[in-house]
């Protein structure tokens, strides 16, 4: 056990029946935001969304490939991939890629377009418009500094309104939320 380790455990065992996190805020909610593709875009900025407007203070931190969101200039793509579960409603049926095709040039790009076109067919918000909403709703968003600084990215890039944070931060914020969400 590493010497921060015991030093914690030690603290614990010397503290019978006292918590080492808050008490969660019952009407909070935190979401961890990994990824920065359009599929997987939706998943936060819908939950996020709906929660601050059910009322929940809400706070999404991004990190790593989920650090895209934020930049001002969004340029989603969809990837079939390794994804067995796209099938795309065509013809009357439901079609998915097997995957020996997503590796031909331009699939992706195709998948991106075809996903797109039905988002908007369907009258489904834009990632840019639920990212409004979550400015709007005030919602806290923490762009991971760590990421930020391993993908070369400065605050320009990013949208107004957000924060710049650490695991620190995140954690501080995870142990005083009622709701943590990991996507």
């Amino acid at each position: 056990m590493s010497s921060e380790a015991k030093v914690v455990s030690t603290q614990l065992q010397d503290a019978p029946g006292k918590s080492p996190v808050a008490v969660p805020d019952p009407n909070s909610m935190s979401i961890i935001v990994t990824k920065g593709s359009l599929d997987w875009a939706y998943p936060p900025f819908i939950l996020a969304t709906t929660a601050a407007a059910m009322g929940l203070n809400v706070t999404m931190f991004f990190t790593f490939y989920g650090l895209s969101l934020l930049l001002k200039k969004l340029d989603l793509q969809v990837t079939a991939a390794g994804n067995t579960a796209m099938k795309m409603p065509m013809m009357g049926g439901h079609m998915g890629l097997p995957n020996l095709l997503t590796a031909i040039p331009g699939v992706d790009a195709a998948c991106s377009v075809m996903m797109k076109n039905l988002i908007k067919k369907k009258g489904v918000a834009s990632i840019d418009d639920l990212r409004e909403m979550a400015v709007e709703a005030e919602i806290r968003m923490i762009a991971c500094q760590m990421t930020m600084d391993l993908f070369e990215y400065s605050k320009d890039d990013m949208i107004d309104g957000l924060e710049i944070g650490g695991a620190a931060t995140y954690i501080e914020t995870a142990t005083k939320s009622h709701i943590n969400l990991f996507i």
